[in-house]
């Protein structure tokens, strides 16, 4: 990032007690399977109203850790979204199942859980009704749809009660991916614990900040249990320090990111307070902008938590040109998200092509993120608004 940039793109919100937290960590024995992890946990528990929580090492690490708890495997299909961060599509690769994109709602940016309805419906059935949906190549011909994998974009949650029917109608699992997402309420039920499991990340841009982390909540106590061996080189309940009795990973979380994450997740209602006074002073600031739209709030959203600040720009309007005349006038921009089907390794594995999944494509063409945290005061915020305002009107 240039040294003259005028506004941070982004900036974690860190007072002096993260600072003291972390540190009083280092005079203790204990940088690892701690009591900071622990009481992290717990934390995010209560305020999730789950009964398990699981800290690893980065939020794409408790999806992974969750794909493998809740049984998908090699050439199972799962339904998920391809408006996304890349990692949601990755995690069922890793483990050699086939990511199904559906299309999204193109107000939220969520999966349309009508298209999931019929896409489930029509891959249960199999063969050519299932081929509608699925790759052009790269997929076995026979492959059961195994769960779902929606994403609360943006730090809105999907449409979770239609999710869930589907769900439900089919015997499918639900992985909630909330890692854009803690603090936000579906029908005032918390983001994370509306599937089977869900996942908070905590990278520095993100509601709360572990530095790297993530989380896995849920109400199973096998998945819960699966998920803390996992995360420990496969160590089961009861195994010795050197037992490993399944396949495991080094995803742990340690103390220090533990101690910063509980530090922070005591100022929550703040940061997140805060992040809706800065998205509030960018709605009044954009409103007189006519080639900028605002991002719609879905009525089953009780309460959206601000991750990134997205605006779509008007159809015409040349993304590209605007980032790089910002960029110009000191103020950061980013494309925000670019497709997952379109990313090469998807097209080379695929064939994914330009046009398979219209909605998702039009909001990656025209969404644009502006610099947003919980530190900007409202006199950056104006700024950011008159420069964009300025280099629309040319």
């Amino acid at each position: 990032m240039p040294d003259d940039y005028l506004v941070p793109m982004s900036s974690p919100d860190l007072s002096p007690a993260e600072r003291e937290a972390v540190l009083g960590v280092l005079g203790t024995p204990s940088l690892s399977i701690g009591p900071k992890v622990q009481a992290f946990e717990q934390i995010v528990a209560e305020r999730v109203g789950v009964r398990h929580a699981v800290a690893v090492n980065s939020g794409t690490a408790g999806l992974h850790v969750c794909v493998r708890a809740l049984g998908i495997e090699d050439g199972d299909r799962v339904i998920t979204t391809p408006f996304s961060f890349v990692a949601s599509a990755n995690v069922l690769l890793y483990e050699r199942a086939v990511p199904v994109f559906i299309d999204v709602d193109p107000d939220t940016g969520n999966i349309d859980s009508d298209l999931v309805a019929e896409a489930a419906e029509d891959l249960m059935k199999g063969g050519h009704a299932a081929h509608r949906w699925l790759p052009r190549r790269g997929v076995p011909d026979s492959g059961p749809l195994k769960a779902l994998l929606p994403v609360d974009v943006f730090g809105q949650p999907a449409d979770f009660d239609a999710l869930n029917r589907t769900a439900q109608l089919h015997g499918l699992s639900v992985l909630e991916d909330s890692c854009e997402a803690l603090g936000a309420e579906y029908k005032e039920l918390p983001a994370g614990r509306l599937g089977d499991a869900g996942v908070f990340g905590f990278y520095p841009n993100k509601q709360i900040t572990t530095g790297e982390g993530g989380l896995i909540v849920t109400d199973d106590q096998q998945v819960a249990d699966m998920a803390r061996a996992l995360r420990n080189q496969g160590r089961a309940p009861g195994d010795t320090w050197l037992d490993h009795t399944y396949l495991g990973y080094n995803y742990r979380m340690d103390e220090m990111s533990a101690a910063l994450g509980l530090a922070q997740m005591q100022r929550f209602e703040e940061l997140l307070a805060k992040r809706e006074s800065v998205a509030a002073w960018y709605a009044e600031g954009l409103a007189a902008l006519p080639q900028v739209e605002l991002l719609p709030l879905a009525s089953t959203t009780t309460r959206v938590s601000w991750f990134v600040y997205i605006i779509r720009l008007a159809p015409g309007v040349d993304r590209t040109e605007i980032i790089r005349a910002l960029d110009r006038k000191g103020i950061p921009a980013r494309p925000y998200f670019s497709p997952i089907h379109l990313q090469k390794f998807f097209v080379d594995r695929f064939g994914y092509q330009l046009g398979d999944f219209p909605v998702t494509e039009d909001l990656g063409r025209r969404s644009l993120a502006l610099p947003f945290s919980s530190i900007m005061k409202r006199d950056q915020v104006e700024l950011v608004c008159e420069r964009l305002g300025a280099v629309l009107a040319g």
